[in-house]
């Protein structure tokens, strides 16, 4: 059993703005229900305080360079036995709005003291020097938020084993120099074996450096990242460490993604009745105001409209899937160019093609329930949610042959279909010619109504779940333990 301090800047359902709340907010409980002892820490921003429910003040940490201590507020995470705190300072935290951007879209002013505050809190309890009776054994640390939690306890004679989880290698909490020095950070960190970057201070390469354990949230990103071309200049680090870097594939939540006990579906259905995913096509059509046509194949497509995530290929190559006779519902929102172009798709498209711009979760629900192929083509992506969703859902995925896409998506090819291991269509180049020929490769089979069936259902039988990462995770913890008790 492992005693684990699990520190985030953001957990289901407290606060989300992407696959890292998921994970933080589904992978404890998953832990907890292993034996493990999980406390999770995290900001008390306005919205958490209030989604968590009952709340004590438990304790007071100073900070080293505020002028006054920050609360700690116990609770538990909801829906699950997983102990909760809050690190409560209300001029770091106590705002609306998103957790790390102001209301202009740029990132808050002061995010470097702001999170640099969660880590200083983190170390304390990680040091017990927080009066709490409980020490853990391993410090599990995600993104550049929680960075500097690994450096500032890694010259520790009597210290937690530490885990640094990467989600996304592209952010990476990069500050003027200054800043260093502002947030009472050890002299000897500001060094290019330590926090500096280029010249400035990066909170991500504490995590990178100083970690006794460095994951990603699939294998094959964990091997990108360590290229030029996926390292976000962080590839020779990572080449250097990776003997102790590995990829641990997200899982999902199953109870909350479940075709058989939906409450967004208009109908349940399960792998043995099938047949009942028809009627949430029907009624998506009359949501979205598409022609209520069963026999059409419908396209989905959720998510952020930004770069990464190949809104643009999927644009460009829409005009000739189109001529396929296909439908498509998009969901999403993000840059306006991005919007826009979905927009006049739209208005150029109205049969074909319905748009929704901002985020509706029941909407989410029913276009996995409902669609037939759902397209996910990202230029990068850690991992991905989506097409594990639409893998559960019956609803055939089609991805760019990256990161946590490739690991989880086996290609529709003869050879596949043959052994009985397709569950999906892979592409690359991230083009959108190579996006729109993979796209008239499924088409091509969903013709095939006998051999289509068994993709989707192929799709539906596979072990998605946290238990399964969790598990991976304590093993996990156990070589980071290791490692440190190797150490001399």
């Amino acid at each position: 059993m492992h005693r684990v301090l699990f520190v985030t800047s953001e957990a289901h359902p407290l606060v989300k703005t992407g696959g890292l709340a998921d994970v933080c907010g589904s992978l404890p409980p998953a832990l907890h229900a292993l034996g493990h002892d999980v406390r999770v820490l995290m900001p008390a921003y306005r919205a958490a305080k209030r989604a968590a429910g009952a709340l004590e003040a438990v304790a007071q940490i100073p900070i080293p360079f505020t002028g006054a201590p920050a609360t700690l507020l116990e609770g538990r995470l909801p829906g699950s036995g997983v102990h909760l705190w809050l690190v409560d300072y209300p001029a770091a935290y106590d705002r609306e709005g998103h957790p790390y951007l102001a209301p202009d879209g740029q990132p808050w002013s002061d995010n470097a003291p702001r999170f640099a505050l969660l880590c200083y809190a983190a170390v304390a309890l990680a040091r017990g020097a927080a009066s709490i009776d409980w020490r853990p054994d391993v410090v599990h640390c995600h993104d550049w938020q929680t960075a500097l939690v690994p450096a500032l306890l890694a010259r520790d004679r009597e210290r937690p084993a530490s885990v640094f989880t990467i989600h996304n290698l592209a952010y990476q909490g990069l500050f003027p120099a200054p800043v260093f020095a502002e947030l009472g950070l050890p002299p000897e960190l500001w060094a290019i074996d330590g926090l500096e970057f280029y010249g400035q201070l990066c909170f991500l390469k504490g995590g990178l450096v100083f970690a006794d354990r460095i994951n990603t949230v699939s294998p094959t990103y964990a091997r990108e990242i360590q290229t030029p071309e996926l390292g976000a200049g962080m590839d020779g680090l990572l080449r250097h460490r990776a003997e102790r870097l590995s990829g641990i594939l997200n899982g999902i939540d199953t109870a909350h993604w479940d075709p058989a006990t939906d409450p967004h579906l208009a109908e349940n259905y399960t792998a043995e009745t099938l047949a009942h995913k028809a009627a949430n096509k029907l009624a998506l059509q009359e949501r979205v105001r598409l022609p209520r046509e069963p026999e059409r194949p419908l396209l989905g497509m959720i998510g952020r409209m930004v770069e990464q995530k190949g809104f643009d290929l999927a644009a460009a190559a829409w005009p000739r899937i189109a001529e396929r006779g296909v439908q498509m519902i998009v969901l999403g929102d993000g840059e306006p160019a991005y919007r826009d172009a979905w927009l006049e798709l739209h208005r150029r498209y109205p049969e074909q093609l319905a748009v929704h711009i901002g985020f509706d979760e029941a909407l989410a629900h029913l276009i996995e329930g409902a669609a037939d192929i759902f397209l996910m083509p990202s230029r990068f992506e850690p991992c991905g949610l989506n097409q594990m969703y639409s893998l559960r859902y019956g609803t055939v995925p089609v991805v760019h042959c990256v990161g946590g896409l490739a690991d989880t998506v086996v290609d529709a090819t003869a050879e596949h279909i043959a052994d009985g291991t397709a569950t999906g269509f892979v592409f690359a180049p991230a083009t959108p010619d190579a996006l729109a020929h993979a796209v008239q490769r499924a088409l091509a089979l969903y013709a095939d109504r006998r051999t289509w069936r068994a993709l989707a259902l192929r799709g539906m039988r596979l072990d998605f779940s946290w238990a399964r990462s969790a598990r991976e995770y304590a093993a996990l913890y156990a070589r980071a333990r290791a490692d440190l008790t190797a150490r001399p």
